[in-house]
């Protein structure tokens, strides 16, 4: 051990004594096998670190690809003057200091820190460089979301996400979303997979399968049943599985007020020219002496309602407009 650090040692223990007193010949042995015993545990420790060359940095998610828009973040470990924010260009490359344009967009993000790592090794800038490339912006992928969600979009979602994690940033499905989603892979994978919801609305962990950026998940739409007039809870009720007639559809209604017009009530249905009106015997429907009526997606079921009024039935644009304006409930 230097005989200068022992030194100062030895008066740091000297202060340290009750009432800075000087040390006997006993306290100075004792002070001699602690400055050694301090030695002897700081030197393994100090070997035991490894060198800065050995700590390899942190890098981003490797498996992602980069492509044009995106802006990544180039850094050296323990060359902070090195660090740049270069946003890849419509030709695939980015500007670096020292090294110039290096073509990276199509390469996972390890791949372009390896070769950004190589042209920093043959320039002979760094010795053995560990480079980081982090994405800070993805422009080219997101997560596209659409269909019937709330908020259809290109989401960031980088790493390993779930289909409900997409959903979630999309601000979930709308009433109208019908119980298959669609998820397209991106480039690289295979085809696309249709996953179908329960009809209870439940999530089951088999459902919530793994996205990757550059997929695209599409959520269809479910047909949509309306039922308004004088029932009790007028409003559109989603055909699931396409199997619905008129008197579910009533039922779903909350059946009809004491006041409806039960054989005036009609079935308004699309078609090539636009809209046919359809008469449903409803009171004979009732009572099991005409056969129920299926219905198609966006099947509008009109029951009016009795008495003086009844003579100026609603036209049909005003009963178009009150079944577009009314709640979406799902059984």
């Amino acid at each position: 051990m230097p005989t200068s650090l022992k030194s100062i040692l030895f008066v740091i223990l000297f202060f340290a004594l009750p009432g800075g007193t000087l040390p006997t010949l006993a306290q100075n042995q004792s002070a001699h096998r602690n400055v050694g015993d301090a030695v002897n545990r700081v030197q393994p420790l100090q070997q035991s670190l490894p060198a800065a060359s050995e700590v390899a940095p942190p890098h981003g998610d490797s498996d992602l690809i980069i492509g044009n828009g995106d802006l990544l973040e180039v850094s050296v470990y323990g060359a902070p003057e090195f660090l740049k924010q270069a946003r890849v260009a419509d030709s695939g490359e980015i500007s670096l200091p020292l090294v110039g344009s290096v073509h990276v967009a199509g390469l996972t993000i390890r791949d372009a820190e390896l070769l950004v790592q190589q042209r920093l090794s043959e320039g002979e800038f760094f010795f053995k460089p560990q480079v980081s490339i982090f994405v800070k912006e993805y422009a080219s992928q997101g997560i596209s979301v659409l269909g019937e969600v709330q908020k259809p979009g290109i989401y960031p979602l980088p790493g390993d996400r779930t289909l409900f994690d997409a959903l979630s940033a999309a601000g979930g499905v709308t009433p109208k979303a019908g119980n298959s989603i669609t998820v397209t892979h991106r480039a690289g994978k295979k085809g696309s997979q249709t996953i179908v919801m329960p009809s209870n609305e439940t999530m089951s962990p088999e459902s919530n399968v793994p996205v990757m950026p550059g997929d695209i998940v599409v959520v269809s739409k479910a047909g949509i049943v309306y039922v308004v007039g004088d029932v009790h809870l007028p409003g559109g009720f989603v055909l699931e599985n396409s199997n619905l007639t008129v008197l579910q559809a009533i039922a779903m209604a909350q059946g009809t007020n004491s006041t409806a017009k039960l054989d005036k009530t009609i079935l308004i249905r699309k078609n090539a020219e636009g809209h046919e009106q359809i008469p449903i015997p409803l009171s004979q429907i009732m009572s099991a002496k005409s056969p129920d009526i299926k219905l198609q997606p966006d099947d509008i079921v009109f029951v009016p309602v009795s008495g003086p009024k009844a003579a100026a039935r609603r036209s049909l644009e005003a009963i178009l407009t009150t079944a577009t304006g009314v709640v979406i409930y799902r059984r």
